[in-house]
């Protein structure tokens, strides 16, 4: 991705900003010019709140170019509490213990890093919704 793409996204991929549908109210993510529930222009901004539920997953073994660090990792599809499904790696949690249904929460983390010295590459992730201690 060149820096002018990735400074332009960078509002969805930091802080899941969409839009939502002055016609029907749909929340949409990614941001669209139309609405495809009902077909009116969808440009208000919306920010997700960052959290939902693993809707699916899968164990990426064999990662594409650039990725290969971070493999094993899990990719999933996380059901939005405001309804859009995202798709997004999981983090802070081994392959093995995710499960469909589980809660999660967005954080940003790096996604890769272009060479040693090259432009590094943020994005949001899902965690495990970490128990927050009441005091």
């Amino acid at each position: 991705m060149s820096i002018p793409s990735y400074w332009r996204s960078r509002q969805q991929r930091l802080a899941l900003a969409g839009e939502v549908c002055p016609n029907c109210e749909a929340k949409l993510f990614p941001p669209r010019d139309i609405c495809p529930h009902c077909g009116g222009p969808a440009k208000t901004r919306f920010d997700f709140c960052g959290r939902g539920t693993v809707y699916s997953f899968s164990r990426v073994n064999a990662a594409p170019a650039g990725f290969e660090a971070y493999a094993p990792y899990v990719v999933a599809l996380v059901a939005l509490e405001e309804g859009p499904l995202v798709t997004a790696q999981l983090t802070d949690i081994a392959p093995e213990d995710v499960y469909i249904g589980m809660p999660v929460e967005m954080v940003t983390r790096q996604m890769r890093r272009e060479g040693e010295e090259g432009l590094v590459h943020y994005s949001y992730k899902f965690r495990p919704v970490m128990e927050r201690v009441q005091g």
